[in-house]
């Protein structure tokens, strides 16, 4: 019974504890199940838990506080109340990079937006990016993502916004994105997608109002016909990528369309019968180069609402189509570089909203209509290079916006007009036509004008005086039947063969002497004074050329000593060659040593001494340095002139006393301020646009480095060393360039393995010199114990850190360092392995006159350049 008892008694007090025990047991277990919602899935503890993974080194993100609502935070916004919150991420621009921890983002309550735009993350596209459910936007341009596009994305399907432009994403669009059918934006532009896009991409995405594949040159594609079932389609961008074959007959089905461009690709054939009829809506078409053919058809006249029409560099005949010319928002007409033919038609000045006018180099006839110089908008009218006759319209810039005037190489013939009311025209290019008469005196009192050449007619009179008040920076008159003393000034300013071919001409370092006539009527009682100085002058020729000769080498010498001279500075052959010593060596470089001489009046000139692989005739460096004397720019160095001795050339440039920029950067300590390096580089990038764009013929600088960028006191750089092929050759330029180990850096890669250049090449080279500008280091040698050039310097540390603290110059202040982060991505993009990839040089002054102007507060009266 005791044993019982006992038995008894135990299950009791075991039951008792069961009873005390089992709360605590629910408790416990039943704890970590309601404090996951409450505490781990909290918006707050998320956002907080993503920021930990990236790298802020503004602090951009530092109002992400626990003591702060979220909704609360910088760019953070909430809408809606109560449980519908509506959350959106905009982290755009912030310079942030790290990890993106998309495992915490994504379960972010209500997370329907999501910017890591213009960041530099260097990494491929998160997949956990799919679990991110409920976006509707996903921005990820120019975040520094590469590596495939992943097909998970296509999970995202509430997405109406898809941007991932301006990345090095790669392969194929994953023909699962179809999966998006509510996506009403796509843009894939400039990325290096490649291969066929798959139709059903296109067949299913039917609500798309936006789509941008531009700029993915290895497409390697025919235009989707699917594409014409996107009856929504308003903005289509598929430039520069690679497109072939003809454009479809369905692309006529997209009557919603406001923006169609198809330019820079390889497409073919005539344009499909009807096109335009439909597009109502049409507001910018482009076509331009491309292979196109045939007549235009005339149905474009029905796009009521076009602004921009470009079709330049195809091979489109017959005349452009009439009705286009009339239409009431058209702004731009670019044609040139076509084979159309027939007049250009009077136009309605009273309608007519032209701004610009382009077409040149195609074969228009008839004379220029009267119209364009009174339609109030005009401000640029191009037409050079065709077979245009008659006489120029005298209202032809009453136009109070005409800036630009362009119609040199054609038929026309009679007088210049008097232009007294172009008070904005800044360039007046009339050459190559049968003009005559005079330069008319009035021109010189146009406020801006600029840019004059009117070389090669059939001009007569003297020139006037009064374009000394003009600040030129071009005037050629050459090849005309000019006469009479050029005024000092114009001399001064321009090289010497902006005057050739005016035998009549006369002044100061000219052939002819306008005092002349005088002297020529003086008594015999000077007859024995000019035997004598001419016989003294044959003394001292004789005596220059035995010096010449021992200089080159005695009785060997097989070729006389040569100096040319496109500007009047007081300098001998003998006396340039005999300042050739080594303490007079300022640069040395794969194509010889530069010398700096002071002439004889003080001024200090540059010589480059050239080697020379081959050996060039003394007609052909001459054909080659007229051509370099003739780019005349601010941010140009001048040519001076030449010598030729036994097929070695040295050419004579202006020298700036502050150096080279390569000198100030190699300084003990660089210490020239953001505004002073922005302006540098603005200003290299300015000439380098003129020589590749507003200049004709156009020329490729081809050893841009910052040695060949000389500086004023104000920091205005001035580019020398261009166009040295044009002078020794292509195979001479490249044998040297190749054995150039020091300045390797600034050489584009592709330039071994292809024959032709590009100027993209320059745009390479320029991009090293802005490196140099943002980290403040020479771009051979940019780290004392590291070896590699500046642009592995720098992808290396971008790889490393993911960001640029330990890039940017640190002895600039921090105030200037979004300025600088910009450069630094638009020096990056110069620098990119893939040409296509590369900005043009008159995109980048674009972009540099956007930092400037961000910089410091805009000027205003600036002159519009050609």
């Amino acid at each position: 019974m005791a044993t019982a008892g006992a038995v008894v008694t135990y299950l009791l007090l075991f039951y008792l504890f069961l009873l005390l025990a089992s709360p605590l047991i629910s408790a416990s277990s039943s704890a970590p199940v309601a404090a996951l919602p409450t505490v781990a899935e909290q918006p707050q503890e998320l956002l907080l838990s993503f920021k930990a993974f990236l790298k802020d080194p503004s602090d951009a993100l530092s109002t992400w506080s626990p003591s702060t609502p979220y909704c609360n935070w910088s760019h953070v916004t909430c809408t809606g109340t109560g449980g519908a919150v509506a959350v959106s991420l905009s982290l755009q621009g912030l310079g942030l990079s790290g990890e993106i921890s998309a495992g915490s983002v994504c379960r972010v309550p209500g997370l329907v937006a999501l910017s890591l735009a213009s960041n530099g993350f260097n990494q491929t596209v998160p997949l956990q990016l799919s679990r991110c459910t409920s976006l509707v936007s996903l921005n990820l341009s120019s975040g520094a993502f590469w590596g495939p596009l992943p097909d998970q994305l296509a999970m995202l399907t509430k997405l109406t916004s898809l941007d991932l432009s301006g990345n090095d994403i790669e392969g194929q669009v994953p023909p699962g994105l179809a999966a998006l059918q509510g996506l009403q934006v796509l843009n894939l532009g400039g990325n290096r997608l490649s291969g066929v896009l798959h139709p059903a991409l296109f067949r299913n995405l039917t609500r798309l109002h936006f789509l941008d594949l531009s700029k993915n040159q290895f497409l390697e594609s025919e235009l989707p016909p699917e594409l014409g079932e996107m009856g929504g389609l308003r903005w289509l961008f598929l430039q520069g990528s690679g497109f072939s074959g003809a454009i479809p007959e369905t692309f006529l089905q997209l009557e919603q369309l406001e923006v169609l461009d198809l330019s820079m690709n390889s497409l073919t054939g005539a344009l499909p019968p009807g096109f335009g009829v439909k597009f109502q809506k049409l507001q910018t078409l482009g076509l331009s180069h491309n292979g196109f053919s045939g007549p235009f058809p005339k149905e474009i006249d029905k796009c009521m609402m076009l602004q921009r029409f470009q079709v330049q560099g195809n091979e489109f005949t017959g005349e452009l189509p009439a009705g286009l010319w009339s239409l009431p928002d058209l702004r731009v007409i670019r044609a040139e570089n076509n084979l159309f033919s027939g007049r250009l038609p009077e136009l309605s000045t009273v309608v007519s909203r032209l701004e610009q006018v382009q077409v040149d180099n195609n074969s228009f006839s008839g004379g220029i209509p009267h119209s364009i110089g009174l339609i109030r908008t005009m401000y640029r009218f191009s037409a050079s290079m065709n077979q245009l006759n008659g006489s120029l319209p005298d209202n032809l810039c009453d136009s109070p916006a005409m800036s630009i005037i362009n119609v040199s190489h054609n038929s026309l013939s009679g007088p210049i007009p008097e232009f007294k009311n172009c008070k904005r025209l800044v360039s007046l290019y009339l050459s190559g036509n049968d003009l005559t008469g005079q330069i008319p005196p009035s021109l010189g009192g146009l406020p801006v004008l600029t840019y004059i050449d009117v070389s090669s007619n059939g001009l007569t009179g003297d020139i006037p005086a009064e374009l000394q008040n003009l600040k030129l920076a071009l005037l050629n008159v050459s090849y005309n039947q000019l006469a009479g003393r050029v005024p000092s000034s114009l001399i001064s300013g321009f090289p010497a063969v902006f005057l050739d071919g005016n035998p009549g001409l006369c002044g100061p370092g000219m052939p002819n002497d306008c005092d002349a006539p005088r002297r020529k009527h003086q008594g015999l009682a000077l007859a024995a004074t000019v035997a004598s100085f001419v016989a003294g002058v044959m003394l001292l020729a004789l005596g220059a050329f035995a010096v010449c000769r021992m200089v080159h080498g005695g009785s060997n010498s097989s070729s006389p000593l040569k100096l040319v001279l496109f500007y009047p500075i007081k300098i001998t052959g003998e006396e340039l060659l005999a300042a050739f010593h080594d303490k007079s060596v300022v640069g040395r470089g794969a194509f010889g040593r530069v010398y700096l001489i002071e002439l004889q009046d003080g001024q200090n000139v540059a010589v480059k001494r050239m080697i020379s692989t081959s050996q060039p005739t003394f007609g052909a460096v001459k054909n080659g340095m007229k051509v370099l004397a003739k780019f005349r720019h601010r941010n140009i160095a001048k040519v001076l002139g030449f010598c030729y001795s036994d097929g070695e050339v040295s050419i004579i440039y202006e020298y700036l006393q502050m150096g080279s920029l390569h000198d100030l950067i190699c300084a003990p300590k660089f210490t020239v301020g953001w505004n002073d390096r922005l302006r540098i580089a603005l200003g290299v990038a300015q000439g380098l646009a003129y020589l590749h764009h507003d200049h004709t013929p156009r020329l490729l600088h081809r050893d841009l480095k910052s040695n060949n960028v000389l500086l004023t006191d104000e920091f205005e750089p001035r580019v020398t060393g261009f166009g040295i092929d044009l002078v020794g050759g292509e195979k001479a330029y490249r044998s040297l360039l190749a054995s150039d180990l020091n300045y390797r850096c600034y050489i584009a890669p592709e330039l071994s393995c292809t024959k032709k250049p590009t100027h993209l090449m320059d745009v390479y080279s320029f991009g090293v010199i802005l490196l140099e500008l943002v980290t403040g280091k020479p771009a051979e040698r940019p780290a004392s114990d590291d070896s590699v050039d500046i642009i592995r310097w720098v992808r290396r540390r971008i790889n490393v850190t993911g960001g640029t603290a330990q890039i940017l110059d640190p002895g600039i202040s921090r105030t200037a360092e979004q300025g600088m982060q910009a450069t630094l991505e638009l020096a990056l993009r110069c620098t990119s392995v893939m040409p296509d990839q590369r900005p043009a040089m008159d995109e980048v002054v674009r972009s540099l006159q956007l930092l400037c102007s961000a910089q410091t507060p805009p000027s205003t009266g600036i002159a519009l350049e050609p």
